[in-house]
């Protein structure tokens, strides 16, 4: 099992690289060339660059990923994805994507899109707070405790 971090835009990247430490579980954190560190990798985690483009580091992440995988990632697509490969796939905010939630987000996300083209404003997300932080330690602790259980 391996954590996959879609971190260009995550808030909580070095508490993953903290906790997943403490359960020797690998982390590989994919990110776009444009968020380049000449900085050495932690031990246990692997950065891997890849294009500027769209969706880049969701396509990569999907060809790494395998059953058992777990994906941390606040996109809708790649949370589906993710759960289409049987992978536990968390939002860094503090809650699980499931196949019970994925279809209300997605729906609600192509709304907004259309809202949007349509020439509505739309509202963008919430500030990332400390209690989403603490949210998404508490769940990606119990998720590791329970899969190495």
């Amino acid at each position: 099992m391996k954590v996959y971090v879609d971190a260009d835009a995550c808030p909580v990247k070095q508490t993953i690289m903290t906790i997943a430490g403490e359960f020797a579980v690998p982390v590989v954190i994919v990110k776009s060339f444009s968020h380049f560190s000449p900085a050495d990798d932690p031990a246990g985690v692997e950065t891997v660059y890849v294009d500027t483009g769209a969706e880049a580091a969701d396509y990569r992440i999907m060809q790494l990923v395998q059953t058992g995988d777990i994906i941390i990632t606040q996109d809708y697509g790649l949370a589906s994805l993710g759960l289409a490969k049987d992978c536990t796939v968390l939002h860094h905010k503090g809650f699980a994507y499931t196949n019970t939630n994925i279809d209300q987000l997605l729906q609600t996300r192509y709304l907004n899109a259309m809202a949007r083209k349509s020439g509505k404003r739309t509202k963008g997300p919430k500030a990332f707070t400390s209690e989403d932080e603490a949210a998404f330690s508490r769940l990606f602790r119990e998720t590791l405790d329970a899969r190495l259980a």
